[in-house]
């Protein structure tokens, strides 16, 4: 059980890393400061974003209930 867990954090946390790295900047922050501070003519989110935010948050609840689970885990042994 333990194994499956730690293997389904390490997978659910790459996951989150890369799913926020494919988000595009909102500006403002430090995307700006490295090249990212072009605004784009479209306004407004695109199907995409609003899928990938839906996505992201999905993966980020899994990550949470694999924390969840590994924290009950090593409570009970």
């Amino acid at each position: 059980m333990q194994t499956a867990l730690d293997i389904g954090l390490v997978v659910t946390s790459v996951l989150v890393i890369v799913l926020v790295l494919l988000h595009r900047g909102k500006g403002g922050g430090l995307s700006s400061l490295f090249g990212g501070g072009v605004q784009s003519s479209l306004s407004g989110s695109s199907v995409v974003e609003r899928n990938l935010d839906r996505l992201t948050i999905f993966v980020g609840l899994i990550w949470v209930i694999f924390i969840i689970g590994i924290g009950i885990d090593i409570k009970l042994s």
